[in-house]
């Protein structure tokens, strides 16, 4: 039997705005479109107090964290995804690591992706496309031909280690790796949850007249600033993540 350590939030789309509270805080306007998912609240001045204090999309509701990416256009017009799901997952490490992950810091600010990819074999380009239970369309880096009545799905998995100390970086990302061979590097030695952002666009047929407001399908990124209560989060760790249990978005074992 396959062991899980998950649990998960549900999280549907809340707005969009030109703003990144991550990468331009205090600058409305500064960035590309963005769909936000989670906070309802989330502008270019969100900061982690504000987040804490307002009200989510998400189910379970105490999940007050703020989800966003470049908002997706079909010949122009916006198309936003009709299913959102943000996944903390245990794999990826071995189980000795995962029996040691730690919650996120409260305020930990995560960008996984590059807005600005040069093309499907640039290595900083970690999204996936595919095509909701058509396990024939293989994935890519850029938007995928899905048959009639199947979605197009975007995967994206953030880094699950962490410096330790920095809740951002300069370039929001050094104060997180990815694992290497199993388990976190000596630099970033604190093994967090994986975070999984799965987004379900209604889209199928051909991939013509797609784009993201920040370029082709291979600028997919995700920004992720945790605003979980910690009691909440630090009992799904150790009940779900910790030891390998798969629970809902109750935290609670499915």
């Amino acid at each position: 039997m396959v062991r899980v350590a998950e649990f998960l939030a549900e999280c549907p789309y809340s707005h969009r705005l030109p703003d990144d509270p991550i990468v331009f805080p205090g600058l409305p306007g500064a960035s590309h479109m963005h769909s936000f998912f989670g906070s309802r609240a989330t502008d270019a001045h969100t900061d982690v107090t504000e987040l804490l204090g307002s009200p989510s999309t998400c189910s379970p509701a105490v999940d007050t964290s703020s989800y966003w990416v470049p908002t997706m256009y079909r010949n122009d017009q916006p198309v936003e995804p009709t299913g959102t799901t943000f996944y903390y997952l245990g794999e990826g490490v071995r189980d000795d690591v995962i029996q040691r992950i730690r919650p996120f810091p409260q305020g930990l600010r995560i960008v996984a992706g590059n807005a600005k990819a040069t093309g499907v074999n640039d290595p900083t380009s970690v999204a996936r496309w595919s095509c909701l239970h058509h396990g024939e369309v293989n994935p890519s880096k850029d938007f995928v031909n899905c048959p009639a009545g199947s979605m197009l799905e975007s995967y994206l998995d953030f880094p699950q280690c962490w410096n330790g100390r920095d809740l951002d970086s300069a370039d929001h990302k050094s104060h997180m790796s990815y694992p290497v061979n199993g388990a976190c590097p000596a630099s970033h030695p604190v093994p967090v949850p994986k975070l999984r952002q799965v987004l379900r666009y209604p889209v199928s047929g051909g991939a013509q007249g797609l784009r993201l407001a920040s370029g082709p399908g291979y600028t997919m990124h995700g920004d992720f600033f945790n605003a979980w209560p910690q009691n909440e989060l630090a009992r799904r760790v150790t009940d779900c993540i910790n030891v390998i249990v798969k629970c809902g978005a109750d935290g609670r074992p499915s």
